[in-house]
């Protein structure tokens, strides 16, 4: 094959470059002058898309800028800590809220801006209170004088004397909570334009419309503004405004109602002025008709009053789709159920429950519900359709819901000496047996459980010839039964075959020996003794 020489190449890479480059010149020569036009065009356009994209800048810079300030001014408000000074700032103070913290506790960091904010908050409102932090951490000692053990801790010193904080953790809710202990439990509106800009800041409040501020009705209202921890009282005396906050109220001197930012939003008192009613009218009320399971609203959700629960364990997705017609279902069961969502790829929330199902695993649509006055659990198993759902919400008001037992798969026990029951076999194999039956129960974390395994494999090998002796076992970690109560691992129950519902419990630290001895003994009859030596 020809190879052309080094020189003959360079020279010839060096003609074609001329030749590209005489082309390109001669193209852009030939170019109409319009394309200046066009240029200067696309460069105007750079040009204010240049100014744009700085003006949104300076926006978004300004922004935070405005939040920095705000935090800025909120941070100073709240007064910070330390060995020297919280003793003295406790002592001269009568009211003092104290956030005790630790840098690198998450929930701490999530608090921190909410307190802020509520400190911001009350002391536009001239309220007597003194909010401070704490790093624990840096101050073990002097967090430790406070019995702050836990974080984040907020605590409430009154006259030198500290309180648990038990409201919520929004700043909303905090200034609800500090003002009611400070001596404002009632805020009271006294014109339109004050009740609209009410509205606008607060989620769920309670009304009351009142000719006089005064009386034992009034009296009533107001303790049951000051016992209740989470909820802003509102008290009016002026229809109008009245009617700003609760729509259609009618003209009368007496009035209580609550108002939530929800579905169901507007819910009136019909009953008697007394403190103790008014508590539980709201305890019935306050939640939402269908509750959004968090970290931060778990303590209130699980204290209610309402026994009786339906949770929908959904991704958001899908519960955005259900959320109509549950709401609907759930407006009928108003006071009487409580429906709560759970997201169900939250595992800190959703595990937990659905692992008393035996549904860890779950990753669609579950519907379950629990009666938490008989510890009893159910699960519907049905088509998830309004019509199913409603009709389960019926027979678990009524009391006609059969509960639901974990239960592992049926398996196969063909040609196995101990045999493995579950919960949806063990009436059949153990309770409903004609024969005698040796029940190991275990956990897969039960430490001594394996060593009884073998045993009783051993023991049903040694009784292998008696017919009317079976020998089973049952992980009760996955599977359940109503007559098995069993909370000691591992165990072992001899259920007689003329008496299932009194079995008799083995002892697990007997020698092989013994434990075959004591169930020859309750076989009740020699000839089934064994004649084999173990």
């Amino acid at each position: 094959m020809f190879r052309p020489k080094p020189t003959s190449r360079f020279i010839l890479l060096t003609l074609t470059l001329f030749l590209l480059v005489t082309f390109l010149t001669s193209i852009r020569a030939s170019e109409p002058t319009s394309n200046e036009s066009e240029d200067g065009e696309l460069e105007e356009l750079l040009a204010l898309d240049e100014q744009v994209e700085q003006e949104e800048d300076q926006a978004g810079s300004n922004a935070r800028s405005s939040e920095a300030e705000v935090l800025t001014k909120a941070q100073r408000i709240v007064l910070e800590l330390n060995h020297d000074n919280t003793k003295r700032v406790i002592e001269k103070n009568e009211y003092v809220l104290v956030l005790g913290y630790a840098p690198w506790c998450a929930r701490s960091a999530e608090l921190m801006p909410q307190f802020a904010e509520a400190a911001t908050s009350l002391s536009e409102l001239g309220s007597p209170l003194l909010m401070a932090k704490l790093d624990a951490e840096r101050y073990p000692k002097t967090a430790s004088s406070l019995e702050i053990k836990g974080f984040p801790t907020l605590l409430l010193f009154v006259n030198g004397t500290s309180q648990v904080y038990t409201g919520g953790f929004s700043a909303e809710e905090i200034v609800i909570w500090a003002r009611k202990k400070t001596g404002e439990p009632v805020i009271r509106i006294s014109s339109v334009t004050a009740a609209e800009e009410f509205l606008e800041k607060h989620h769920i409040f309670v009304v009351g419309l009142f000719e006089k501020f005064e009386g034992h009705y009034y009296e009533e209202f107001v303790e049951a503004a000051t016992s209740d921890n989470a909820i802003q009282f509102v008290e009016v005396s002026d229809i109008d405004v009245a009617n700003v906050l609760f729509p259609n109220v009618k003209p009368t001197n007496l009035f209580l109602g609550i108002v939530k930012s929800e579905a169901e939003r507007y819910t009136a008192y019909e009953g008697t002025f007394e403190m103790e009613k008014i508590l539980q009218f709201l305890d019935y009320n306050k939640f939402p008709l269908v509750n959004k399971l968090t970290e931060s609203n778990s303590a209130s959700v699980y204290s209610s009053p309402l026994k009786l629960q339906v949770i929908i364990f959904a991704e958001e997705d899908e519960f955005k789709k259900l959320q109509e017609p549950v709401q609907d279902i759930a407006r009928q069961f108003k006071s009487k159920i409580m429906f709560i969502y759970i997201d169900i790829t939250d595992e800190n929330l959703a595990k937990p429950y659905l692992t008393l199902f035996g549904l860890e695993e779950a990753e669609s649509t579950v519907v379950a519900a629990f009666d938490v006055r008989v510890n009893s659990k159910y699960l519907l198993e049905s088509n998830l359709t309004p019509s199913n759902m409603e009709e389960f919400c019926s027979r678990l008001l009524h009391g006609t819901l059969s509960p639901h037992f974990k239960s592992q798969p049926i398996p196969n026990n063909t040609n196995e000496t101990v045999q493995v029951t579950v919960g949806k076999t063990f009436d059949d194999l153990v309770l409903n047996s004609h024969k005698n039956v040796v029940l190991e129960v275990f956990t897969p974390w039960c430490t001594t459980c394996e060593t009884t395994s073998k045993r009783v494999e051993k023991l049903a090998k040694h009784f292998k010839g008696l017919d009317n002796l079976l020998f089973a076992r049952i992980d009760v970690s996955a599977n359940e039964h109503p007559k098995l109560n069993v909370d000691d691992y591992p165990t072992l129950l001899f259920y007689a075959a003329n008496d299932k519902e009194n079995p008799i419990k083995l002892s697990t630290k007997s020698s092989l020996k013994d434990l075959a001895t004591s169930i020859n003994k309750h076989l009740k009859a020699k000839d089934e003794v064994a004649k084999d030596e173990l």
